[in-house]
């Protein structure tokens, strides 16, 4: 397939559509952020998702964008339920509802600091992390884990994990709809009994951080945010649960595509109509994975609380939790018409503008928040949801990765970063060296650069950019 990108603005650029292409594609990027890695395939991706049953609108990349399996890390797609739409696992990834969790701490950065070591001593001793490690929760059963799957964060704050109010500020209140545990199958609930509460490895962590500067006071106001103060930022998703589903569930509608009448470009983009008994046993169980991963970031959430309580005798209010590899069932207007549509957002977050009903009650008159980590040594941002984004109110998730992790091992040690780190001031407590020269920030685009784009494609708003002062690696 031949692939030609037409820019049609500073931060958007155009694949049109040829065949086997159903829409066109659209990334939205600077041409610096474009993918540029030698054997990054993701542009070629956008135009293999365009192929996809039922698509809408267009195939939608991120400014983020990076190599994925199937669809493209910072992909965005929506099919037509009512028109044949399918529901691709690789449009979700295997790290089911991985997300962003911001947490507003009632301490500013000058008073913290005498206390940050032992802070971040306690973090580094408490939270679990790297493959295959236990969590904080372990499960009695299938019956328990059942419970969670179903009630997500709210089956933890039920159990005493957390407060009422934790549930107000998550997406979904803390629970996606239509869960169905009967689809998650006995491996998966093995690989997910020991392990809520935890971070996991890779691109992982739990940050200790400082707002550096705010862009839009009201907003942030509305949001718990003010200048100096210290967050705390989670990012982790559903474990080894969550990656078994998804392999489980791709199994099954690889080997149904034939009785679909399904033709692909990529077999990753395996798929069945939403609507058929495949579609809707992923489906039932992708939202209970994404339950475990909300409820897995509710118990981190206590752990930092708890180290914030002995170490800096500090609070920590729940700012706003988001998670980016979801497929959900939304309504949108198409071509002015309300359809019922089958929203992929992978490495891409939702970006709800002011107004909408789906907002809790005190930011209806703001937007959704949109939370945007860096990496090691590199800002985060909070953005909000703004009008108009015709990418199915979504937005990016992150900086996007450059190098893959075997040039970072080549280019990075562990122990030298860490040191580079320590002298910018940021704590820094590994799961292994390994780990933490895979995560070097060289091997992630510019996250400024990633931020401005999408402020430019009018996907979302800076409200506020936090810096690092420690942080706890997967």
């Amino acid at each position: 397939m031949d692939i030609t990108l037409v820019p049609e603005g500073p931060f958007r650029f155009r694949m049109d559509r040829c065949d086997p292409m159903r829409v066109p594609g659209v990334v939205f990027a600077t041409r610096e952020l474009l993918p540029q890695a030698a054997g990054d395939k993701a542009l070629e991706q956008v135009a293999n998702v365009a192929t996809l049953p039922g698509i809408v609108r267009a195939s939608f990349a991120m400014p983020d964008v990076h190599w994925g399996y199937g669809f493209p890390i910072g992909g965005v797609a929506a099919t037509d339920i009512d028109a044949g739409g399918v529901v691709s696992p690789g449009g979700v990834g295997f790290d089911i509802s991985c997300g962003v969790r911001l947490l507003a701490a009632d301490i500013d950065r000058e008073p913290l600091a005498p206390r940050m070591r032992s802070l971040m001593d306690i973090l580094g001793d408490t939270v679990p992390r790297g493959t295959g490690r236990g969590g904080l929760w372990k499960l009695s059963g299938r019956a328990q884990m059942e419970k969670l799957l179903v009630a997500g964060a709210g089956y933890a704050v039920e159990q005493g994990h957390g407060v009422p109010r934790d549930l107000d500020r998550c997406e979904d209140r803390g629970a996606l709809t239509g869960a169905d545990p009967s689809q998650v199958g006995q491996r998966a609930v093995d690989r997910g009994l020991q392990q809520v509460g935890s971070l996991g490895s890779g691109n992982h962590f739990l940050e200790v951080q400082a707002v550096d500067r705010v862009y839009d006071a009201p907003t942030a106001d509305a949001f718990g945010l003010h200048d100096g103060q210290v967050c705390v930022m989670i990012h982790c998703g559903s474990r080894g649960l969550g990656h078994q589903v998804c392999s489980d569930h791709v199994r099954v509608m690889d080997q149904s595509l034939r009785a679909f009448g399904l033709s692909l470009p990529d077999r990753q983009l395996a798929c069945a109509p939403v609507v058929s008994a495949p579609g809707r046993a992923y489906l039932g169980a992708m939202a209970a994975a994404a339950n475990y991963g909300r409820a897995n970031r509710q118990l981190l959430t206590q752990a930092a609380r708890r180290a914030f309580a002995t170490a800096a005798q500090a609070g920590l209010d729940l700012v706003y939790d988001v998670s980016h590899n979801t497929a959900k069932l939304e309504t949108h207007d198409v071509d002015g018409v309300p359809r019922r549509l089958c929203v992929h957002r992978k490495g891409a977050t939702l970006a709800l503008p002011p107004g909408h009903p789906d907002l809790p009650e005190d930011l209806a008159a703001f937007g959704h928040p949109v939370l945007v980590p860096g990496t090691m040594g590199t800002a985060s941002y909070v953005l909000v949801g703004t009008p108009d984004n015709d990418a199915f109110a979504s937005a990016a998730h992150g900086a996007g990765r450059v190098w893959s992790r075997h040039q970072a091992l080549r280019r990075v040690r562990g122990e030298e970063l860490r040191d580079e780190l320590e002298a910018q001031g940021v704590s820094v407590r590994p799961s292994s060296w390994r780990g933490l020269a895979e995560e070097a920030p060289g091997a992630y685009k510019d996250v400024d650069a990633v931020v401005r784009a999408a402020e430019g494609a009018g996907l979302a708003r800076r409200v506020a950019r936090l810096v690092p002062l420690g942080v706890v690696k997967g």
